[in-house]
């Protein structure tokens, strides 16, 4: 099976890096996406669904080197769900509303708009290793 998740928007956070415990670097940022659209009686809505966004090893240090807030990007990754529901992570706020967080990890950014100087066009996370399964595992 096979899912990508393709998001346009603007980065709500400066990035953040922290390393995982075996020393890869990683790069979490808020990302928000608006979509407007007319309703029924022709009013102009606008929608905004927030995302958090890892990516990981050299990409994570070209992203938290070079994305700041507002800064305009393509995200392409693969949504993940809550271990435990399927779903978003759902969470309680300060005020007692529920909310919840889609988190993406990020197998490629393109910043979009003027680059600043130095900046790259894209950022791409290393292709995962992929194992063949042995002849005797296939199902068919």
């Amino acid at each position: 099976m096979y899912h990508k998740l393709i998001i346009a928007g603007h980065l709500g956070t400066d990035p953040e890096m922290r390393y995982t415990p075996e020393g890869t670097p990683v790069t979490s940022f808020r990302m928000a996406s608006n979509i407007r659209h007319r309703d029924a009686g022709g009013e102009p809505r606008e929608e905004t669904i927030w995302f958090r966004v890892s990516i990981f090893g050299r990409q994570a240090e070209i992203a938290n080197q070079h994305l700041q807030k507002g800064r305009a990007v393509l995200v392409e990754g693969r949504l993940r769900p809550d271990p435990q529901t399927g779903n978003p992570r759902i969470f309680r706020r300060s005020d007692g509303t529920a909310g919840a967080v889609y988190e993406v990890r990020a197998d490629r950014i393109v910043f979009l708009g003027p680059r600043p100087e130095g900046a790259p066009p894209a950022v791409e996370a290393e292709e995962p290793a992929v194992e063949e399964p042995a002849e005797e595992d296939v199902p068919f």
